[in-house]
């Protein structure tokens, strides 16, 4: 009795947790399909807010541009990431070693607000310097360019973290396996270590794009004249009031990154099973060849 009476609460305590979770997006995905402009008035079916959202060019450049800087940033930080998650999880000893760990990790736990502040006085300074030089044909104005670079370093530390963690887990025995067979550190890590880390790449990458799209402070301070991202749009029109078409928004946004990541987590599981089964019939074909010998 007291096993049947523990179960029934877990389960309901699990239903409460994902209510509180997923009812304020079921809710809202409700809520874009209201015919009403009030927001929380039911008035009736309607796709109308999809129709004027494609037809809003402020909201869709901004979501558009969100959606190349997140991209990119993404692309940079998981490069950036791996390489900085492998020197410190496999090169254990150099110098410098605990001051690199701590600036890498750094933009995880410094608040926004002094990342973007520390950032804008960084760009400006190499502004003033590029703009009287020689080199001037460097310069830049704050836009897309510095947005990425802001977001590349947050994104970076989280997905250093990630890809330390997982290499820490990882048995290291093939790897020291194909060295003894005289593979070079490079094959060793595009054939091994890489596919072996290829689920917390993915994490790492997923996770950058939804930072990068959330991210409102840190752009804020690095954005300039014509950039404004999607959350900076959202954040300008909050302020005069909820609109139907910011609904309609959160819904497209749920749902393509709903897609992606139900697609990213089936290409990685079949990437497992595949090599699972590689790794198990390779064992099968060498206890075979140790039987045959015997």
């Amino acid at each position: 009795m007291h096993k049947h009476t523990s179960s029934w609460f877990l389960r309901g305590m699990l239903f409460l947790g994902l209510a509180f979770l997923y009812m304020p997006l079921v809710i809202l995905i409700i809520y874009s399909f209201n015919n009403s402009r009030l927001v929380t008035v039911w008035g009736g079916f309607s796709t109308q807010w999809y129709g004027k959202l494609l037809q809003n060019e402020q909201i869709l450049d901004a979501a558009w541009l969100s959606v190349r800087i997140a991209l990119c940033s993404a692309a940079a930080a998981v490069i950036l990431g791996t390489l900085a998650g492998y020197a410190l999880s496999r090169i254990k000893r150099f110098r410098g070693n605990t001051l690199f760990a701590g600036m890498v990790s750094a933009p995880m736990v410094m608040p926004d607000i002094i990342t973007g502040l520390s950032m804008l006085l960084l760009i400006i300074q190499v502004q003033m310097m590029l703009q009287n030089s020689a080199f001037s044909f460097l310069y830049f104005e704050r836009g897309f360019f510095t947005i990425w670079l802001g977001h590349t370093t947050l994104c970076m530390a989280y997905v250093t973290v990630i890809i330390r963690s997982r290499l820490s887990e990882l048995n290291q025995s093939l790897e020291e396996a194909a060295k003894d067979l005289g593979a070079r550190p490079l094959k060793v890590f595009f054939l091994i270590t890489l596919p072996s880390i290829a689920p917390a790449i993915a994490s790492g990458f997923l996770l950058s794009i939804t930072l990068s799209l959330d991210d409102l402070v840190i752009t804020s301070f690095l954005s300039g004249p014509g950039s404004s991202t999607l959350p900076m749009i959202i954040f300008s029109k909050i302020k005069l009031g909820l609109d139907p078409q910011m609904n309609v928004l959160a819904t497209i946004i749920i749902a393509l990154v709903g897609t992606l990541v139900i697609g990213i987590n089936y290409f990685m599981m079949r990437q497992n099973t595949r090599r699972e089964r590689e790794m198990a019939e390779a064992y099968r074909q060498s206890q075979l060849l140790e039987a045959s010998k015997s």
